[in-house]
């Protein structure tokens, strides 16, 4: 095996699909990338044994023998790659040792690479069904609902990744750690067989953030079936396996009459809810809401350390007077998530979960509809 490739290139493409490797990983064979050349094109596979993630890069190939295939050391060539210039590098593989070399102007590099075909394969994907999600919606819908998943995989794996449901009047996804739920919509895009299922959270952060780093809108096109979820895009691949297991009712904790409204600005509320939250405890980042019709008084305290802030802000209230606790930390992923200028918090009590929903204008897309949840905190002073 023999190659041309352009050093910078090579590395950001690895860079971007090596998310997926696990420091620590027993398996030898699954801490390499595995290369394989098709005419002008090196495409590099890597795994975890749940999650495959593929990318293509055109070569200018020199190859003079029959090998196609080697699987490399992916840490140590992702560092050597980073620390050269934006040059041509030349890699160069023994058909019978595997070792690998990489010259590159003065320089010459060796390391020991592994037999290929011990390396595991694309899972298979029968009776497959397919939609197609245009980049930044898909960008969108995993930014706003990512963070409210749960980190405990352990014990609560089905809330660790973010639920799918695709039906043949919109597309819904789900996330929610038991805190905080969200609920993002798309009325534009459907399927005539309804499926629902649960992706892991990794994987589809690290395709979140090849798509984000693409300037060109293009489309993903998604195929799925009960076990597996599988994403093509531009140079690259990606198959996960689905987390078994039943999601929750979601909609049965999303309250249908919260009679107590308030609109404010998202932006001042966000940049409020920094400040405060400096002074809170910093075990609970506790604040307290004490609303009325027309201001809106945010506060935190830390009786341990003597520290407190408050911080009075308009708002629109139809409520009355009301005072509420909610974990600030919760409020600024929700705030910082979303685009619009102004959002509405439904409430009915201080003991119940408070709804946040953005105010669209008629600029914005009105194809999206978002829903997220919080439940308060008890007031601890």
């Amino acid at each position: 095996m023999k190659f041309i490739v352009n050093s910078q290139i090579l590395s950001r493409q690895l860079s971007s699909i090596s998310g997926i490797l696990s420091n620590n990983n027993s398996i030898p064979i699954i801490n390499c990338f595995h290369f394989h050349i098709e005419e002008s094109n090196l495409i590099v596979k890597t795994t975890d044994l749940n999650t495959t993630l593929t990318t293509t890069i055109v070569i200018d190939n020199g190859n003079d023998n029959d090998m196609q295939d080697i699987a490399v050391p992916a840490p140590l060539l992702l560092n050597i790659l980073k620390s050269l210039d934006d040059v041509p590098v030349t890699f160069e593989a023994d058909p019978e040792t595997f070792a690998i070399t990489i010259s590159s102007g003065e320089g010459k590099y060796r390391l020991a690479g592994r037999n290929p075909e011990t390396y595991p394969a694309i899972p298979e994907m029968p009776e497959v069904q397919r939609i197609n999600i245009p980049a930044s919606v898909l960008v969108s819908a995993i930014s706003k609902t990512i963070f409210a998943t749960s980190n405990e995989e352990d014990t609560h794996q089905q809330l660790s990744g973010i639920l799918l449901e695709i039906g043949n009047e919109n597309t819904t996804f789900v996330a929610t750690d038991g805190h905080k739920l969200v609920r993002y919509r798309r009325t534009d895009i459907t399927a005539d067989e309804p499926a629902r299922f649960i992706m892991p959270r990794k994987p589809i952060n690290i395709i979140k953030g090849i798509l984000s780093s693409n300037k060109e809108d293009i489309d993903v096109a998604i195929e799925y079936n009960k076990e597996n979820i599988a994403f093509y895009f531009g140079s690259y691949f990606g198959i996960c396996r689905l987390i078994d297991g039943k999601y929750p009712n979601y909609e049965a904790a999303i309250p249908k009459d919260q009679p107590k409204k308030m609109l404010i600005d998202r932006a001042t509320f966000l940049n409020t809810l920094r400040r405060v939250s400096l002074f809170a405890n910093q075990a609970t980042t506790q604040v307290r809401l004490a609303i009325s019709e027309t201001r809106m008084l945010v506060s935190s305290e830390d009786i341990e350390f003597a520290n407190a802030a408050h911080e009075s802000i308009p708002c629109s209230f139809d409520g009355g007077e009301m005072e509420i606790g909610f974990n600030a930390k919760f409020l600024t992923e929700m705030m910082n998530s979303l685009d619009s200028e102004q959002i509405e918090m439904e409430l009915a009590s201080p003991v119940k979960p408070g709804l946040i929903i953005p105010v669209k204008d008629n600029n914005e897309d009105q194809n999206e509809q978002i829903l997220m949840l919080v439940m308060p905190v008890s007031l601890s002073y």
